[in-house]
């Protein structure tokens, strides 16, 4: 992170100054225009311009300079100054910092101590595989790995996991898919945080708190990751101790409490994670396109600071972390807690870190409401009756291994349960793998549950793992549970009592350890008598069943969820939309929703879609039309029905079209239709 007052020059190999910044300007006294295209020897005065030559030669040899220079005060006479220099930290560029001269304290640099920021914080640089390629100081001490021991190792090797020679399919090493993960979530989106379970070298696991950060060169395409850890051991311990006191269970945070800003020279911001945007309220576009940067950020007061830290990173390597404000967008201010390194790529670059600090002296109290403890869930939206009702019963489950079964209507978020149970549970640093049992044709689903052997049929080229071996010691969520086949739920059964199975084509018999979780939309005991479904299988899966409620019974959140939806789309599309007005929230709480927030979150995005202002323009007539066409429908299934082929009449029949419209599974649409009995025939008759 440059500061446009930091005196830094960029030069070439004939010592002609190529880019100067604004602080360069003021403190050479000259216009920018004059310093580019001069050289060290323009600015030096006549007494040791003959030695100048020699010192270039010697820093380009050694690729790394520091001393003093006398230069012409702007005002006259001579004003002697420190700089230091780095050989080509651009392409055939070299850095240039000067600083005034200041009085000798009687240490040597090699005296100065390494900053603490080194101590606290783990850094190290992956390439674009996951393999580290850097290792610091700060890496070595709290991972205890000298840099020798990692480079060229995944990082995956860092985590808890299988690590035996016998595991030859990186598939099969839970470190290794959860490593990948990270490093494909920073690929797409920039940046991944979480938190959980680190390996030392002498096999001790720590709580690490860790950002990456995707590395892109100037050209926007992918160079490598920036990893950053911090040992949260101790918080982990007093979050776990806190647990343990509650009669309820207090969400672990997963995502990364650190934010994360990479700068490339002369003050340009071209990547951060969504905690650093959360802190300053800014939009990515606003610092990644370059309409706000570090000065709109920074208070005057602390200019002299970041100087002092942007000094420091480039003697050595990474500043020790102080403390100062930030600027919000709204003109408040935010106390954090900053640190500043220097990533040894080209293009030059920048990474810091930023640790919020407004609840650093906040006490958590023992007897904190359980609505104010639900409203951890971070994915799920909602503090109404039954919304806490359904996510009490999860906070009760989650820390043991029952079997749960989710029961609700189609979009009330039943996947979001369950990945909250995971994320309670002591499985929460181990796999998650979801199916979706409606999506996979018949003859496909044994393969995909339990795997298969080469050539166990037509087409099976090689070995493939199912989805419960990938879930081992982890949690197996079958979503749309009632679409399993009848012929294989015996399987399923059959590995879920004795906590084995084979994979198809094979005789070897695979044991796991899986939690499983459920979900489904339909009613599996009249299944039960029509003979769909196993009996025994059903009581199996429901050792401990959850309702999700419906969206209409719980209408006092369907504001919260507007706003929500509307900041999530509005962000997407890079609108600014921030009013909604009375008018429309009130129909909004006033429709029945028989798509519940899943319809919900698609009228939102077409509502966003068609704003042109800042207010939300929502297409309420469609609501008024369906109002009033459910006038004289008796049951819910009526209006269903009605509902679903007045879809199909607008979208020409087209299933595909329809299932979107409605915001479910073309699978779902399917199953609903038929126990609506809607047939083939009816779809047909309705077409012009």
């Amino acid at each position: 992170m440059f500061h446009p007052s930091s005196p830094i020059l960029l030069a070439d190999d004939d010592r002609k100054y190529r880019e100067a910044s604004i602080g360069a300007s003021r403190f050479l006294g000259l216009p920018r225009e004059k310093i580019i295209g001069s050289s060290w020897d323009d600015l030096a005065v006549p007494a040791i311009r003959p030695v100048i030559s020699e010192r270039w030669l010697s820093f380009l040899n050694e690729g790394y300079q520091e001393g003093t220079f006398q230069i012409e005060a702007p005002g006259g006479g001579v004003r002697e100054v420190e700089y230091s220099a780095k050989l080509n930290v651009l392409p055939v560029r070299h850095l240039v910092v000067f600083r005034d001269k200041q009085p000798d304290s009687g240490k040597s640099p090699a005296q100065t101590p390494t900053p603490s920021w080194v101590q606290d914080y783990a850094l190290f640089l992956l390439d674009m595989d996951g393999n580290i390629v850097a290792w610091y100081a700060g890496a070595e001490r709290i991972y205890g790995y000298k840099s020798p021991d990692v480079i060229g190792q995944h990082v995956s090797f860092l985590y808890p996991g299988d690590h035996s020679p016998e595991v030859m399919h990186p598939a099969a090493n839970s470190a290794f898919v959860r490593a990948e993960a990270n490093v494909q979530k920073a690929a797409s989106e920039g940046h991944s945080g979480n938190e959980g379970w680190q390996l030392r070298k002498d096999g001790t696991r720590f709580w690490a708190n860790a950002i990456t950060m995707a590395l892109k060169d100037e050209n926007g395409d992918l160079q490598g990751f920036a990893r950053v850890v911090r040992d949260f051991t101790d918080r982990h311990a007093r979050d776990e101790k806190l647990r343990l006191g509650r009669s309820k269970i207090r969400p672990i945070q997963t995502e990364s409490t650190i934010a994360g800003v990479v700068s490339g020279e002369f003050d340009r911001i071209t990547e951060m994670n969504d905690r650093f945007l959360e802190i300053v309220g800014y939009s990515r576009e606003d610092l990644v396109e370059g309409r706000f940067g570090w000065p709109d950020l920074t208070p005057p007061e602390y200019v002299a600071m970041d100087e002092l830290a942007h000094e420091e990173s480039l003697r050595f390597g990474a500043c020790t972390p102080f403390e100062k404000q930030l600027i919000r967008r709204d003109g408040t201010r935010v106390p954090v807690l900053v640190a500043t390194a220097v990533l040894r790529l080209s293009p030059f670059q920048w990474i810091t870190f930023v640790t919020d600090l407004r609840a650093r002296d906040r006490q958590e109290s023992v007897d904190v409401p359980l609505k104010a403890e639900l409203h951890q869930f971070t994915e799920i939206v909602g503090s109404s009756a039954p919304m806490m009702r359904a996510l009490a019963q999860a906070e009760l489950v989650a820390p043991t291994d029952a079997t749960v079964l989710i029961l609700g209507e189609t979009g009330t978020g039943k996947e979001l349960v369950a990945r909250a149970i995971h994320q309670l549970s002591p499985r929460r640093n181990l796999p998650f793998i979801s199916l979706n049992c409606a999506a996979i044709p018949t003859g496909l689903f044994e393969s995909e549950l339990f795997g298969h052997e080469r050539g166990a049929f037509t087409g099976a080229v090689s070995q493939k793992m199912g989805r419960f071996e990938m879930a081992n010691r982890g949690t197996l969520f079958l979503d749309e549970v009632g679409d399993i086949p009848l012929e294989l739920q015996p399987k399923l059964l059959r590995a879920l009592q004795e906590k084995c199975f084979e994979r198809l084509g094979g005789t070897r018999t695979i044991p796991i350890d899986v939690r499983l979780v459920a979900a489904t939309n339909r009613n599996l005991e009249k299944m039960m008598g029509d003979n769909l479904f196993r009996s025994d299988l059903y009581y199996r899966l429901k050792v401990f069943p959850i309702n999700t409620p419906r969206l209409r019974d719980h209408a006092e959140d369907i504001p919260a969820l507007v706003r929500h939806f509307t900041k999530i789309y509005a962000a997407k599309t890079k609108r600014n939309i921030d009013r909604i007005s009375a008018a429309t929230m009130k129909a909004l709480v006033q429709w029945t929703w028989p798509g519940n927030v899943r319809e919900l979150e698609n009228f939102i995005e077409r509502s966003v879609i068609l704003s042109q202002g800042r207010s939300l323009a929502a297409p309420l007539a469609e609501l008024r039309s369906d109002a009033e066409d459910s006038n004289g429908y008796s049951t819910l299934e009526e209006m269903e029905r009605d509902h679903i082929l007045r879809v199909f009449r607008e979208t020409s029949g087209v299933v595909s079209m329809a299932a979107q419209r409605l915001g479910i599974p073309r699978t779902s649409l399917h199953g609903r239709m038929k126990s609506l009995g809607i047939s083939r025939r009816d779809l047909l008759g309705m077409l012009p």
